[in-house]
């Protein structure tokens, strides 16, 4: 073949303990929080009204509440908040509180694809100025203290989070009509195996999570038949072709878009790549499991390390490796956990080392993202041999796969600002990174194209 060219979320809410309410390290502190019964006054007065008034209405609410404070229909409210925004913590915590109060609304809303507008109107307050302070107001220093904490939760990872479920409920995956010089935070709908890091925090709520996650199993579930029904398509036309003329095959066919962002001769190499035979006559998986049966003879950890090194640099142009790379490589592997060269080959080994291979292989660090080997090798052997040889540690530990989403989602956050043309080698693995995991993680079922590779 040639190339081609609710309301149970509400209760959640009200009888989830605190530790699945707050997240993390919220759990121990707010136990002893001073505003607690205050901030859970809130909480409820939001999740009644958000029940039975319209978004406009919540969204003027809002606004009169944590923009203006002023305004508000039930004034004990504002005192409310005022207690909370006095707290001696309230620098530290307002930014979780007005987190949560955000996601009482879009849990509600999400639900409903019509009210989604609602959730955009909603993070966009924050994006407008207060109207000016009175001067002879009763209560200036209440509302200087409240838009201080505005800005600081507008500058924490809360708000970057809510900016990028933004773009999730805002768009569905666009088809093959990416637009050069738009930010590539744009294009995380695509990626559903970034949502869970990119999205979720230590701080998210409980309903934050399972929102993230539902959105996460039907987008990559679309993105699964849409690719299924896509390759089908085109090797149909393919087949049809031999038969009769373009005309009369685009009247037998419906024709289906390409739900990637890749040309249809990359789209063909990536599934190739993938399900065909990479290494001699054997796919990624099957060289996998042979790698599994025999590294579990090894008697030293030490042995399985040389072992995974030529496990490994099968995958490397022989002429790029010789260079520096499996120099490199080798010893990373010495240097991974020496202490433990003289015991058997457990788990917690397998997980480690593979775990700081994609450290290596991939981004080290979130704090100050290094990834300069993962540059050379896509620079010298190009994205998909670079996705392969990932694809290769994960295929023979599975526990580090979320490990590998992760080190994804760091390169995603420190490009997510920058334009998709001058960052296409990144979008280029993103896109083939998703199909990858869909076909050797997911429900895709691509075994008809095997004899076409």
């Amino acid at each position: 073949m040639k190339n081609w060219t609710s309301s149970e979320s509400e209760k959640t809410v009200q009888q989830t303990p605190l530790a699945k309410v707050h997240g993390g390290r919220r759990e121990y502190l707010h136990n002893y929080h001073d505003c607690y019964q205050e901030e859970q006054l809130i909480y409820q007065h939001f999740l009644h009204l958000v029940q039975m008034e319209s978004p406009d209405q919540m969204i003027e609410r809002f606004r009169a509440l944590f923009v203006e404070r002023a305004n508000y229909p039930e004034p004990e409210i504002i005192l409310i908040l005022d207690k909370i925004t006095a707290s001696k913590t309230a620098t530290e915590d307002f930014k979780f509180f007005l987190n949560r109060c955000c996601h009482i609304l879009i849990n509600r809303w999400y639900m409903q694809p019509q009210l989604h507008h609602a959730i955009t109107e909603l993070i966009s307050l924050f994006d407008l100025p207060p109207n000016r302070l009175v001067v002879n107001s009763f209560r200036l220093r209440e509302i200087r203290r409240l838009r201080e904490l505005l800005q600081i939760f507008t500058e924490s990872d809360q708000y970057v989070i809510l900016r990028r479920f933004l773009q999730l409920v805002n768009q569905t995956p666009k088809l093959n009509t990416r637009k050069d010089n738009q930010p590539l935070i744009n294009l995380i709908s695509r990626y559903p195996y970034l949502y869970e890091h990119c999205l979720i925090s230590e701080d998210s709520t409980f309903e934050q999570q399972e929102t993230v996650r539902n959105f996460q199993a039907q987008v990559q579930k679309k993105f699964e038949i849409d690719l299924s029904q896509y390759i089908t398509y085109k090797v149909r036309r393919i087949q049809v072709l031999r038969k009769v003329s373009p005309a009369e095959a685009n009247r037998i066919l419906r024709p289906i878009n390409n739900p990637t962002l890749l040309s249809d001769s990359d789209l063909y190499s990536t599934v190739k790549q993938f399900i065909g035979k990479t290494e001699g006559n054997y796919t990624y998986q099957e060289r996998a499991q042979q790698f599994l049966k025999y590294s579990s003879q090894t008697a030293k950890f030490q042995d399985f390390k040389d072992d995974l090194y030529e496990y490994l640099i099968s995958s490397i142009d022989g002429q790029y490796g010789k260079r520096q790379f499996n120099q490199r490589l080798y010893t990373h592997l010495q240097n991974t956990l020496p202490d433990a060269d003289d015991q058997r080959l457990n788990d917690f080994l397998m997980v480690r080392t593979c775990s700081q291979l994609l450290n290596f292989l991939v981004v080290s660090s979130q704090a100050s993202p290094q990834h300069s080997t993962f540059l050379d090798l896509i620079s010298n052997q190009g994205s998909l041999p670079t996705i392969g040889l990932l694809l290769k540690v994960v295929l023979i530990c599975h526990k580090v796969k979320p490990y590998l989403e992760k080190r994804f989602a760091i390169l995603f956050n420190h490009y997510e600002t920058a334009t998709t043309n001058a960052i296409d080698w990144l979008v280029a693995t993103l896109e083939q990174l998703n199909i990858a995991m869909s076909i050797n993680f997911g429900e895709l079922d691509l075994s008809f194209f095997k004899r076409f590779c």
